[in-house]
């Protein structure tokens, strides 16, 4: 873990569990619990959320839960259960128990029949429509249902009936009787129940009735025996209704619901339905696309776990919403993997060198650090030839000033080599450089050269011995920063997201790579090795930049 882990950060809620724990509220114990609704992959908000929850818990020697929240059944599958669950244990946190809100199902419906017979709920015949329509508005108070005032046992046998299937969708809904006068429109007779005649993935065809999140959500906490509900700061208007529902049924925890501001990221959204849009309508490959805010796009991009927790204690949690820079993000996976990223050498825009005074057929197996501020990381052999390939732009035929890497009749060095000379430059009838005619000091491995200081420094890879590589270079996903503030998000997509460069060659230790490795292209970038990448075919994600290109 980083130093920030280890010294979490202050923030209010800490605060507020710190009183709670001084005053002995909650008989002294914290419970926490992160409850996503399975309809698809966790994003790095939800990232935010894990670490705080899994985080308070841990701090206090508490518990934490991983809770479905599975009451929405069109939308959800098990496919996006085992995802929730790789992406929490990706990130090092181990959950108490693992729970769902279909399994309080007859629980719910119970404590719904207990609001019908003490007068607080009611079934409802109006409409979707016409429900938002006697809700009001801000300026605007509610008008009551004409059910409004329909006799418990009436209700009691429709809402029995709505259990049994004997309507169709639509036909009914369950309202809570509060205030349709109330300035909070959560609290003008909020929907409990709602029909839905849809397959559940986890409970089959037994429910066609099925209860809504602001219901449910408070009661699975209290069933828990969750002491803090942490959420973010879009349900603060509807905690006077948690508090209404658990104050009118029988149930003995009484949870308290704190709000926090979520993260909003530039260049993402993070919203899972605009997300799901990209997936279904093929801008990005997939959920794990490297592009996507998910976690699993990030794994898949080269980010750790040890970044996105460093990044979620870096943002701190706060009770205002604020957009936070890119930079920050790849700030933290820069410097996890500075410090922990084996190094490599490859060559994105191969130029070829023939070094003339080199033996034809010898090759040389030069051994260099993985790291070299690491001795711990040990050492890799890296061939050595008389054909070198470098990069394009390490070399100028009119270089500009400062310009320290390799010019016609200039030194150079190669990483971890010798010494070499530009003795000739070969071009094309257009006049394109082709190829570099060299010489090499021998006595220059690992050594300075005698009378003269050659200060360039490049990479290289021997041409026979080096290996074909696709390079994935990724960009936004969005051309603006906060792309959910535009009227159409899809208008902004960037068409230069990504960039697939062939050609690319890779030092041959990476021959037996294995699928995440990650690595610090020198002089390049941070690159991980694709889950699509295979041994006849190399490709490498970058992760990101050397530099902060933001800061430009």
């Amino acid at each position: 873990m980083s130093t920030t882990e280890n010294q979490p950060s202050a923030n209010f809620i800490r605060q507020i569990i710190t009183n709670d724990l001084t005053s002995n509220k909650h008989n002294g114990n914290v419970a926490t619990r992160f409850p996503p609704e399975p309809n698809g992959f966790l994003h790095i908000g939800h990232a935010k959320s894990i670490c705080l929850n899994f985080g308070i818990a841990q701090e206090n020697q508490g518990t934490c839960n991983l809770r479905f929240d599975d009451t929405n059944p069109e939308k959800e599958s098990a496919e996006f259960m085992k995802a929730i669950e790789k992406d929490v244990n990706w990130l090092g946190f181990k959950w108490t128990a693992v729970y769902h809100s279909s399994d309080y199902f007859e629980q719910l419906y119970d404590y719904a029949v207990q609001l019908i017979k003490k007068g607080l709920a009611y079934v409802d015949s109006l409409s979707a429509e016409e429900i938002r329509e006697y809700r009001g508005t801000l300026t605007q108070i509610g008008k009551e249902s004409p059910d409004r005032s329909r006799p418990i046992a009436e209700n009691l046998t429709l809402f029995k009936k709505m259990r049994e299937g004997d309507f169709a969708n639509g036909d009914y809904v369950l309202r809570a009787k509060i205030d349709m006068a109330s300035p909070n429109i959560n609290m003008r007779d909020p929907a409990l129940y709602r029909i839905r005649r849809t397959h559940h993935h986890r409970t089959g065809n037994d429910w066609c009735l099925y209860p809504m999140y602001d219901y449910t959500h408070c009661i699975s906490d209290a069933i828990e025996g969750i002491t803090h509900s942490l959420c973010t700061l879009e349900f603060e208007d509807h905690r006077p209704l948690y508090d209404w529902v658990l104050e009118k049924i029988q149930i003995s925890c009484r949870p308290q619901q704190i709000e926090f501001a979520r993260l909003q990221l530039e260049y993402t959204v993070m919203s899972k339905r605009k997300l799901a849009q990209l997936v279904l309508e093929n801008h990005v490959h997939g959920w794990d696309d490297p592009r996507m805010p998910t976690i699993a796009g990030l794994r898949r991009r080269g980010f750790t776990p040890t970044s996105i927790r460093d990044f979620c204690e870096r943002i701190g949690i706060t009770k205002k919403d604020a957009w936070i820079k890119i930079a920050v993000l790849e700030s933290c996976i820069r410097d996890d993997l500075n410090e922990n990223a084996p190094r490599a050498m490859a060559v994105i825009k191969p130029l070829r060198i023939v070094i003339e005074n080199y033996p034809d057929e010898k090759v040389e197996s030069l051994t260099i650090k993985n790291h070299p501020q690491k001795e711990e990381m040990g050492t890799r052999n890296v061939p050595f030839s008389k054909v070198i390939l470098i990069e394009q732009d390490d070399f100028s035929l009119e270089p500009p000033a400062k310009f320290k890497r390799l010019i016609e009749g200039g030194e150079v060095r190669l990483r971890g080599s010798y010494v070499i000379k530009c003795e000739k430059v070969i071009t094309d009838e257009q006049g394109k450089i082709i190829e570099l005619r060299c010489s090499y000091d021998e006595n220059t491995l690992g050594k300075k050269p005698e009378g003269r200081k050659v200060k360039g420094v490049i990479h290289w890879v021997s041409e026979q011995q080096s290996l074909p590589a696709e390079l994935h270079l990724y960009e936004p996903l969005f051309t603006e920063a906060n792309p959910e503030e535009q009227v159409n998000f899809m208008e902004v997509l960037n068409p230069k997201s990504l960039t697939i460069v062939t050609g690319a060659r890779v030092e041959a230790s990476l021959a037996n790579t294995s699928a995440r490795n990650r690595y610090q292209f020198e002089r390049c970038a941070y690159f991980c090795v694709d889950t699509d990448s295979r041994a006849e075919k190399l490709i490498f994600n970058r992760t990101v930049s050397l530099r902060d290109t933001w800061l430009k």
